[in-house]
């Protein structure tokens, strides 16, 4: 059956904790079931087997946040021991040195799996393929550390502190061949830092050494400043090393440009992706593999920004228009965003209508207009902080929001760390520099004003709320479905409003759900084309005066 959370019902069941309402109020629930009486929320999860009986997976305190995604590593784990060779096992999520999070897998192997001689990844590459069918993507381990005992702490529970970090023997590694010719060895070189591996051959496979987005983005641009020029639909079709070096284009200088190309190919003009108000285009490249259009696609990241004068989003936008016509010198210009780094989508539309360029299609994705007032940085930074904890027990939340209005944010992040919500090597230097560039990004998206433009937008709404009492008023949209507020800025004609399954997170975030997204704006893209083709090129966009 599906894992879910255990509640106890019946006479046994207390009135509630002494002297403490609100923890009483939080674990003891009205039953939907008996008129009168009441549930206890255990924390444990739980799911029904054929024979009707439960079986228990795990703390829901235990569960992890990655990259989006909340996943019960209960569930990873009773799959694994379904294995032959597995006879005790435990999934946890770590910090990479690159700053990645990503679920290892330790196991208690039974004697069926011999010797861990030999092939240091046969055991990583068995367990890999038996979860392959059986789990969705995003809870696929990057590693399987075997272990002789899982190390326990005096009390007998599992002492996560021991779990050794994962050697390069504990990753699906193909048969080792060293790389050949300059570009497979630079290729390699950045391979190893991202995924945390010491050696990489030419026949390993990028995504079965942990790699996902968010990697393959930084791969795209680190590969860009060793003169490495390849798409990300590239990487996907060709995710072997020595695969993928024989389509990659040497250029004669390395660019400074970060500018990702997802999809380098089309007929019809491209369509350039905003990041999101986090800073993040990772989500471009999924999205990206599943449309059907035929145009080139391009993720543009945030200029840089200075600290000594911070930017406003117009001149965030200038910057960024000075990309695009690298690519694109003339319109039609094709443009979209997620979240409320859409925003900026709309300040860059406005500066090329300025100058009397054609915007012919503008996608927003779940997004609001910003509010008329500069809201508190409290919110932003509660957030982000936990965000990058991921799932916490309640004691530990309510400590980082309670001391969110007097710490800054190092502060707040060596708090967490104290108290073990971040791993001890945990870069918090870097991480505090990612909130400070997203700060200064929420700042200026605060002081822009919105003008009414003469365009129509596409607006792709998640058609489920997002209820979460710890995530900031960023994203807890105006649910003034469907157009979310862009009526009161553009006429209601103008805004062309499409229902998308999930919430804000999981519509692009669940495959399904992007998969919807996707050919959604694809569809927008085709019409928009045809509807061009049928009236003059200056009936898209208009000059602003």
């Amino acid at each position: 059956g599906a894992v879910g959370e255990l509640y106890i019902g019946g006479a046994g069941v207390a009135r509630g904790y002494l002297n403490r309402p609100e923890l009483t109020a939080e674990r003891f629930i009205a039953s939907p079931f008996v008129e009168g009486d009441r549930l206890y929320r255990t924390g444990d999860l739980a799911r029904y087997l054929p024979d009707g009986n439960l079986e228990f997976l795990g703390r829901n305190d235990d569960q992890v946040k990655i990259r989006g995604y909340r996943i019960e590593p209960g569930e990873i784990v009773a799959r694994l021991c379904e294995h032959a060779w597995v006879r005790e096992a435990v999934v946890v999520a770590r910090q990479s040195g690159a700053g990645d999070k990503h679920l290892v897998a330790y196991v208690v192997c039974a004697p069926e799996a011999g010797s861990d001689e030999g092939d240091g990844g046969g055991l990583a590459g068995a367990l890999r393929a038996h979860l392959s069918g059986r789990v969705p993507d995003y809870m696929m381990p990057s590693a399987f550390v075997r272990l002789a005992a899982l190390p326990l702490t005096v009390n007998g529970k599992l002492d996560r502190n021991a779990l050794p970090a994962p050697r390069d023997q504990a990753y699906a590694l193909a048969a080792y061949e060293s790389p050949q010719g300059a570009v497979e060895t630079a290729l390699a070189r950045i391979w190893a830092e991202l995924l945390g591996v010491e050696r990489i051959g030419r026949n390993d496979h990028f995504f079965e050494l942990g790699g996902h987005s968010l990697l393959a983005v930084h791969l795209l641009s680190r590969a860009l400043k060793f003169g490495l020029s390849f798409s990300a639909t590239d990487l996907f079709r060709a995710p072997v090393l020595k695969e993928l070096a024989s389509k990659i284009r040497l250029q004669v200088q390395p660019s400074n440009s970060a500018v990702v190309s997802v999809r380098p190919t089309g007929s019809q003009p491209p369509l350039f992706f905003v990041p999101t108000g986090w800073g993040d285009y990772s989500y471009v490249l999924g999205l990206a593999a599943e449309m059907d259009a035929d145009c080139p696609v391009y993720a543009l990241p945030w200029p840089p920004f200075d600290d000594v004068c911070p930017p406003t989003l117009e001149a965030m936008a200038a910057e960024v228009i000075v990309a695009i016509k690298q690519i694109q010198p003339r319109g039609p210009y094709r443009l979209a965003g997620y979240s409320s780094g859409a925003i900026l989508a709309y300040a860059i539309a406005e500066q090329l209508l300025s100058i009397d360029e054609v915007v012919s299609f503008i996608a927003f994705i779940d997004v609001s207009p910003p509010a008329a007032s500069n809201a508190s940085l409290n919110h932003l930074a509660r957030e982000f902080v936990l965000d990058r904890c991921g799932i916490l027990r309640d004691e530990h939340r309510e400590v980082l929001a309670r001391d969110t209005e007097q710490c800054s944010i190092s502060e707040l992040l060596e708090k967490a760390q104290q108290i073990g919500a971040l791993a001890p090597d945990y870069d918090l230097h870097s991480c505090a520099s990612m909130y400070l560039r997203i700060a200064t990004f929420h700042q200026a998206l605060q002081s822009y004003r919105l003008r009414s433009l003469p365009i129509e937008i596409h607006h792709f709404y998640a058609n489920e709320p997002l209820v979460n009492r710890w995530v900031s008023a960023d994203k807890q949209l105006d649910r003034d479905l469907p157009r979310q507020g862009w009526d009161r800025v553009l006429n209601a004609g103008a805004v062309h409003a499409v229902p998308v399954p999930g919430n804000h997170e999981t519509m692009v975030s669940n495959p399904e759900n992007r998969r919807v997204l996707a050919r959604a704006i694809s569809t927008a893209l085709i019409g928009t084309v045809e509807q061009t083709q049928r009236t003059s090129p200056r009936a898209q966009g208009s000059k602003v005066v």
